[in-house]
């Protein structure tokens, strides 16, 4: 009977182990199943391959605190958010900060739009600053609640938050907005089966 319960008991801890440690591949990426943000417990709600013509471009990750099947529902969630990208070829940042200011200008009407008109150059110039990103860089842009937005690049975290909390959700709408920057991609991070 000891020998059932040591046994047991083993079990449990690697099954507890394994699940702590899950993990999702995309494209070669590993995502976390679930991770920490500033003392935050955030979950991945899915991730996917942005495309541009035929070529991967890069892999991504969001992570919310918890699941959420549309954009409403992760733009309206209240606590700490990931959105993680992992390079899948050599990309030039300032070209990058282009399509991503694009993207945000793409996803909002002209009244928001210039309201984070300030934000946004700040976010263009921290890429540009970066000449480019190579296969297997990552950045991350994270909401973390009473800090603000906060962007990471190659592990490294790029001058101030950003205060205002509708730039992180600006940011966002790039790719879970009504004029994604890809709609596979779009459905992918919101845990729909391809």
């Amino acid at each position: 009977m000891k020998l059932i319960k040591h046994w047991v008991l083993a079990l449990s801890a690697l099954l507890l182990a394994a699940s702590a440690g899950a993990q999702v591949t995309v494209s070669g990426v590993k995502f976390d199943e679930a991770t920490d943000l500033k003392g935050s417990k955030i979950q991945l709600n899915g991730a996917g391959v942005r495309y541009k013509a035929i070529f991967k471009v890069y892999a991504a990750g969001l992570y919310l605190p918890k699941k959420a099947a549309s954009p409403e529902e992760v733009l309206t969630m209240p606590g700490a958010k990931r959105m993680t990208i992992t390079m899948l070829r050599e990309v030039d940042t300032a070209e990058l900060g282009k399509l991503f200011t694009r993207g945000v200008e793409d996803n909002m009407d002209k009244a928001a739009f210039s309201k984070i008109i300030p934000g946004v150059i700040r976010m263009s110039q921290i890429f540009s600053d970066h000449k480019k990103l190579n296969t297997g860089e990552n950045f991350m842009i994270d909401w973390v609640p009473g800090t603000g937005t906060v962007i990471t690049v190659k592990g490294v975290q790029q001058g101030e938050p950003f205060k205002e909390p509708e730039f992180f959700n600006a940011l966002l709408r790039i790719w879970l907005g009504p004029n994604p920057a890809d709609w596979k991609l779009k459905d992918a991070l919101l845990g729909k089966p391809a």
